[in-house]
């Protein structure tokens, strides 16, 4: 009875341990960089084009 105690208790332990860690879990990702360069870019170049195409209308 007493050899059954003695290594019942490691168990319980490591399984004690196991439920604590399970309460932590993963931490949120960082954030993703956030760069509005290619977004300006793309405005600019629309605009460029809708000049360009008032332009070419007039022309004709």
């Amino acid at each position: 009875m007493n050899s059954i105690r003695s290594s019942a208790f490691p168990i319980i332990g490591f399984m004690f341990m196991a439920l604590l860690s399970l309460g932590y879990g993963q931490q949120a990702p960082a954030p993703a960089p956030t760069s509005y360069g290619m977004a300006i870019d793309q405005g600019i170049a629309y605009t460029l084009m809708m000049v360009a195409l008032a332009i070419t209308y007039l022309m004709h």
